[in-house]
């Protein structure tokens, strides 16, 4: 007979210099949007992605750009906000849906829990996600321990304050 014992995880202490978070979190686009967007944190993803619409390509000053239409709060087609970035790369990105599609990525600022750093996200329609932004392994890389049994720990203050968006979502 094998003996088998659960080990509790109460006392795991996270590393002093990881910032624990949950598997969904409000996170910030500072200076691009004064709301925050509710994300979904998968560690199961490489790469993170923006729910964008619209998407049209320019060459300005000799390097390719995008526009798109960010939408970001769920279900809700307003605020509508225009974005432009320049395109840093194109990748064929494998879907939930196990399908292959080639999408531009971008670098944008993200802000969580009091930090800001620069992350690479694909631009993809989301419409029908649960979230319109996915963070992933690359954007939390080094920085982040994620509790799965959790939510906004990182942005609980964020969420009581704004209750005009957090209602909406």
């Amino acid at each position: 007979m094998i003996l088998l014992r659960s080990l509790r995880m109460t006392n795991v202490k996270p590393r002093n210099d990881k910032m624990v978070i949950g598997w969904r979190e409000w996170v910030t686009f500072p200076g691009l949007l004064e709301e925050a967007v509710k994300a979904k944190i998968d560690s199961g993803a490489r790469t993170s992605a923006v729910h964008a619409v619209d998407i049209q390509t320019f060459t300005e000053r000799g390097a390719p750009h995008v526009s798109f239409i960010l939408y970001p709060v769920q279900r809700r087609r307003e605020p509508a906000v225009k974005c432009i970035a320049e395109i840093r790369d194109e990748r064929e990105i494998m879907s939930s849906t196990g399908h292959r599609h080639p999408r531009y990525v971008i670098e944008i600022d993200v802000g969580l829990g009091g930090t800001t750093w620069p992350i690479e996200v694909t631009l993809a329609d989301r419409a029908l996600m649960g979230f319109r932004l996915l963070l992933g392994r690359q954007a939390l890389k080094g920085g982040f321990l994620i509790d799965p049994s959790r939510s906004f720990i990182a942005s609980r203050s964020f969420a009581e304050v704004s209750t005009k968006f957090t209602n909406e979502r």
